[in-house]
Formats: C-alpha cells, sequence, structure tokens
C-alpha cells in the first residue's frame, strides 16, 4: 500500500507502519462487550489522519435496517451526515443500499445525481467523497464517508487501505453474529444508536456549562471515558444526569489523542 500523494515517487513506509498499526489497534479493541460506539468514533479518525481526507462520517443500520449517525470526525460532517438521512440521497446512502464502494471526485458534476446533498455539500465546502461499504459478504450493516475538500479524490491505495479499516470494524460488529446469532447484532447496532443520542445530550451539557463548541466538548468526554477506562455512553450518562464533575470531565488532561 503506497499511499503515494502529490508527486511521491516511492513507497511511503511510515504511512503503511501507521496503517498497520491501526489496523491491529482496531483489532485489539475487539474484545467481549466493547465499546461499538468507541471503536466507530477511533475508524473515522484513523481514516482522517492515514488518509489525509478532511473529514469523516459513519452510518450504522438500525434494527429495522435504517441508517442512523454513529460517529463523525467533525461538527460539520455530522450535520451533513444528518441531512444526507433527512434528505434521502447521497453516497452514503447508495453505498449501504448497493454493498458497493462509491467514488465521486467531483461532487459538482453530481448535481443530478444528488441535487440537495451536492448543494449541502458545497456549503461546507467539500469537492469530493468517496463512500465504503461496511459489509461481510453479502451482509451491510453501514457505510463510511471520507469527504475532501481540496485536495486530490482518494488514490486507488488510498481507497484500499479505506475499505481495510471497514472491513475490520465490520468483523467486530459481526462477532455477535456468530455466538448469539442476528438477534444479538440487531440489539447491539440498536445499543449504539441509543448511546449516540445520549452522548449529543452529554455534549450540549459540557458545552454549555464549559462555554465551548460542541468538538470540544466532544473530545473532553472521549478523553475523560478512555482515561477512566469506562464506555463513552457510561460517562455521557452521568454527565447528563450531573452524578460526575462536569468541570473534571471539561478538565481532562489530554495525554491520550483521539487515534487509535
Amino acid at each position: 500500500m503506497s499511499g503515494a500523494h502529490k508527486g511521491d515517487t516511492g513507497p511511503d513506509v511510515g504511512r503503511d507502519a501507521r496503517v498497520a498499526q491501526r489496523l491491529v489497534a482496531l483489532a485489539d479493541t475487539l474484545v467481549d462487550d466493547f465499546d461499538v460506539v468507541d471503536l466507530m468514533d477511533r475508524l473515522v479518525g484513523t481514516c482522517v489522519e492515514l488518509l489525509g481526507t478532511d473529514t469523516a462520517g459513519l452510518l450504522l443500520a438500525d434494527q429495522r435496517g435504517k441508517l442512523q449517525l454513529v460517529a463523525s470526525s467533525s461538527e460539520e460532517t455530522r450535520r451533513l451526515e444528518l441531512f444526507q438521512l433527512q434528505s434521502e440521497e447521497g453516497p452514503c446512502l447508495d453505498c449501504f443500499h448497493t454493498g458497493l464502494p462509491v467514488r465521486e471526485p467531483d461532487l459538482a458534476a453530481a448535481s443530478t445525481r444528488w441535487p440537495r446533498f451536492t448543494q449541502a455539500a458545497a456549503a461546507f465546502g467539500y469537492v469530493s467523497v468517496y463512500a465504503v461499504p461496511l459489509r461481510l459478504r453479502d451482509q451491510a450493516v453501514g457505510a463510511l464517508n471520507l469527504f475532501r475538500s481540496g485536495r486530490p479524490a482518494l488514490s486507488a491505495d488510498d481507497q484500499r487501505v479505506a475499505q481495510a479499516l471497514a472491513d475490520v470494524a465490520t468483523i467486530g460488529l459481526l462477532q455477535q453474529r456468530t455466538r448469539q446469532r442476528a438477534t444479538a447484532l440487531a440489539e447491539q447496532l440498536q445499543g449504539a444508536l441509543d448511546s449516540r443520542v445520549v452522548i449529543e445530550q452529554a455534549k450540549g451539557v459540557l458545552a454549555e456549562h464549559g462555554r465551548v463548541d460542541m468538538s470540544t466538548a466532544y473530545a473532553a468526554l472521549r478523553r475523560f471515558s478512555r482515561n477512566h477506562n469506562q464506555k463513552i455512553a457510561e460517562v455521557a450518562e452521568r454527565v447528563v444526569g450531573r452524578t460526575t464533575s462536569l468541570d473534571a470531565v471539561l478538565e481532562t488532561s489530554p495525554s491520550e489523542t483521539g487515534s487509535v
């Protein structure tokens, strides 16, 4: 996997080593009762770090097969992904329904295909998108969106890396099926979606209390949960219920970064 960009003449050995490290790190999180939300956050953060994409978002299917937002690397992406779901058009939806990657290096040229989505994406400054399915064989459980604002579209090597990262996460999501079959998987995914609601509420509480933006509030929430080896949804519930110190969460030392 070369990951060459902007005139690079040879393999980026350093990047290849980081890819291997991140794949191992993702796999290491797949223990019993692992935190699905944290895994998805790590996935989008890793994609931004390794692929040079500006931002990333991830959607998972709920028990009814309807896509829901689970992770995003920025507040802008969260809003764009929610718009994509509300307007019922966009690359992530197409990717999920077909189970195939969707690559659009020039979003302006896709205005006929996704008229409302392309207009919204342009308002955020995004010019290209690559959507990767989270699937195992014929079962799709979600899709990953990668956006760029001014850089070239993802190279073929970067696309393979993105799919490999998504595949590792998908295996983690589907491992429950081998133990407890599809019902347990549906419950696990639904639990992740329900957790996201509480997390969004906690972000708002922290943002208002600390007079910070939503991205800063979420970063503090993640650091606190990881530094204390607790699930982010559990910390979020205590934040919403005011049973933990909001100042302690906001003042968590950034000793552990958001990467995997």
